[in-house]
């Protein structure tokens, strides 16, 4: 065999392999998108166990609760007075009255 009969089956070689390769990444990607299409029609709406409307009020209650708590302990503790007392509307007019004269 001369050397232009090997270096033309070389690269006639080299081409199939190149073909074949993109055939196979072609493949790929049409499975990906397969894939892709079939996940998307399988996928099922969840109800959801407990609404977002439901948690953002968990949330509100929740944190109303930490501060009352919070104006209990502090009026309590730190004023040294009736931990109840922080409830009554009372208070909070003597400390508004308080803020506003100075």
């Amino acid at each position: 065999m001369s050397k232009d009969a090997k270096a033309n089956n070389t690269t006639k070689n080299q081409s199939e392999e190149q073909k074949q390769i993109k055939k196979q990444s072609s493949a790929k990607k049409e499975t990906r998108a397969a894939k892709k299409a079939k996940k998307k029609a399988e996928k099922k709406y969840i109800r959801r166990f407990v609404p977002i409307w439901m948690k953002v009020l968990i949330v509100i209650v929740l944190s109303l609760f930490a501060l009352m708590i919070g104006l209990i302990i502090g009026f309590s503790v730190l004023g040294e007075g009736s931990p109840l007392d922080v409830l009554k509307w009372e208070t909070w007019q003597h400390i508004i009255d308080f803020v506003r004269d100075v």
